[in-house]
């Protein structure tokens, strides 16, 4: 998954070096400067509205802001934004742009009505918490001294001290529109609040020295002084023992008590105020479609069965007497595919796929990124609840792309989708997708960090089909490992309209994926509880692959020989995150221009 960190916080990066991406076609009109000072400016101002964002990027301007996303002020300043914005995209003809200029004229725009559609719902400001996918568990991850958040100077920090005292009143304003939220009827799922209560119960009853937000105390640089380091352990103590860990236990007692209490029953998004019309939204956001929820429940549907009929034949490759979910029982439940003992063990394994898989790589793509990449076990604090994830290198390159996978129990882990998994999440899918785009030149800088579901949880799926193509899948059961993950994104668009459009409750649509998959039931359930916590969110998967599938389908009968897969792999990535509807009218284009 992208939770390639899916929040607001979703880019990427790894290793390789090469040529640079190609540019966009350009016409022959001279590049608008006023037009590329407005992206610039828009760049900026996203960047002072979302510093985490710019942390991220490796952008260390803003390393000790957090604003207040619930405040009324920052909500009205957002919506102000991105209304001027787009007025201003209406002074620029398009006959005055080049068509680089015109493309990011319209992923301006549709990133401006995205935002401002989101800001007319109350979701984000009554619902700031889940298990799942929330600022405070992005904080959770800097705060281990691991991640995007610099911990090389006194400043870095002191930065982080500052930007801390103002989580801690995001923190308190959390529970106070949590309070709100709990009268006007915007509350999360029985099941969902029960995930983050240990959380929470965690970072409340941890003693200050062995506190995750203490950790960068245990790493101090050696160039720091003892008098440095004796003011910043005080700083750190008092922060983590006078404010976080106060704000921590507020949280947990309400979440236990009030909030528990008035949790919904229900599972879908539909229960709250404006639920149907929030669903829409969400739909729009991720495929970038205006596909209905019915349609897509019906597209699941058929994709659900097409799949079924591929996993028989491997059932019956392997000699499986039985029917297919005994199969899944027995893949799931089989000890050859849980070898190993160890989580640095799993982490060999990945990379051994990526050593074995080098050598097709030249066939399929021109470009290649430069900024390094590396596979980690997910952090202990948020194991439990999370998937496995790509969280994207810096801008510049220097901080390598991390893909995260999640080994509670390195005896139980099943690598029957491994081969799969890695090609999804690191290479060639998100790892290349956000890389190349942050590594591309010729792109304005707000696009650099875009992130359009439905184009890049779209890639990446896309990027799993390519595994015979790139020597992988010669073991039937990690061909059955891509066929598994490919029906669990088809279930996605069954269950997850099925929850928040057609009245599911969780327990219908974990047994739906049981009797459909072969993951595990605890995975099931982290991932149905993962679709109520951000609605919409996991249509975006297979509505993008099917896109791109089309689109290379289209490219190659219509060019026939004339077709080469590099080339469109390059014109596929080199224009970065950008809604299906524009990549539908590049690659059109580009089959024009070859005949």
């Amino acid at each position: 998954m992208k939770k390639v960190f899916i929040s607001a916080i979703a880019f990427s990066m790894f290793t390789i070096s090469c040529k640079q991406p190609q540019k966009e076609a350009t016409s022959m009109v001279t590049p608008n400067a006023a037009f590329n000072e407005l992206l610039h400016s828009y760049n900026e101002g996203k960047l002072e509205l979302n510093p985490i964002n710019a942390t991220y990027a490796g952008d260390n301007r803003f390393n000790d802001q957090f604003p207040n996303t619930l405040s009324d002020e920052y909500v009205l300043k957002t919506k102000d934004f991105y209304t001027n914005y787009k007025a201003q995209l209406d002074e620029f003809a398009d006959d005055s742009l080049t068509e680089s200029q015109q493309m990011s004229k319209a992923v301006l725009a549709w990133d401006c009505d995205m935002a401002l559609s989101q800001n007319s719902f109350k979701n984000d400001l009554l619902l700031p918490i889940n298990q799942m996918w929330t600022i405070n568990l992005t904080m959770g991850q800097l705060a281990s001294g691991s991640s995007a958040q610099p911990f090389k100077t006194v400043k870095d920090y002191e930065n982080w001290l500052t930007r801390l005292d103002k989580f801690n009143v995001w923190l308190q304003s959390a529970k106070v529109r949590m309070q709100q939220g709990i009268k006007e009827g915007y509350v999360l799922p029985k099941s969902l609040i029960n995930k983050v209560i240990p959380q929470f119960e965690g970072l409340a009853t941890t003693k200050v020295s062995d506190h995750l937000f203490y950790s960068p105390i245990k790493n101090f640089p050696e160039s720091f002084s003892s008098e440095e380091k004796k003011k910043l352990t005080s700083d750190y103590t008092k922060m983590v023992d006078d404010k976080l860990i106060p704000s921590f236990n507020a949280m947990h007692e309400f979440l236990k008590s009030d909030y528990l209490a008035a949790g919904l029953e229900e599972s879908g998004i539909s229960a709250i105020p404006q639920g149907k019309e929030y669903y829409q939204h969400a739909i729009k956001n991720y495929t970038t479609t205006n596909m209905t929820a019915d349609e897509i429940h019906e597209l699941g549907l058929k994709e659900v069965t097409r799949i079924l009929s591929e996993m028989e034949k491997v059932k019956e490759q392997v000699g499986f007497e039985g029917n297919l979910k005994e199969f899944f029982d027995f893949v799931r439940n089989n000890k050859e595919l849980m070898p190993y003992t160890t989580p640095k063990q799993i982490i060999d394994n990945f990379n051994a796929i990526h050593e074995k898989m080098k050598p097709q790589l030249e066939k399929l793509f021109g470009n290649k990124p430069k900024t390094p990449f590396v596979v980690k076990q997910t952090e202990k604090f948020r194991e439990a609840s999370a998937s496995a994830e790509y969280n994207p290198g810096s801008l510049d390159g220097t901080r390598p792309g991390v893909f995260y996978t999640p080994i509670p129990d390195a005896t139980k882990y099943n690598v029957f989708s491994d081969e799969a998994l890695f090609l999804h999440e690191a290479i060639p899918g998100h790892h290349y997708q956000i890389s190349l785009t942050q590594e591309n030149q010729d792109l304005p800088d707000f696009r650099k960090t875009l992130w359009y579901s439905a184009y890049g949880e779209g890639w990446a799926l896309y990027t799993e089909n390519l595994g015979k193509e790139l020597g992988l899948y010669t073991d039937p059961y990690q061909y059955f490992g891509m066929l598994g993950m490919e029906m669990h994104r088809a279930i996605r668009l069954v269950v997850d309209t099925g929850l928040h459009a057609k009245g599911w409750t969780r327990e219908q649509a974990i047994q739906y994926s049981l009797d459909n998959e072969a993951e595990g039931e605890a995975s099931i359930i982290s991932e149905i509880e993962r679709y109520m916590a951000n609605p919409g969110q996991a249509l975006s998967y297979k509505i993008g692959q099917l896109k791109i599938r089309e689109l290379r389908a289209k490219a190659k009968t219509e060019l026939g020989d004339k077709f080469d897969i590099r080339e469109f792999h390059n014109q596929v990535l080199e224009t970065g995150c950008i809604p299906l509807a524009l990549l539908e009218n590049k690659i059109d284009k580009w089959i024009v221009s070859k005949k």
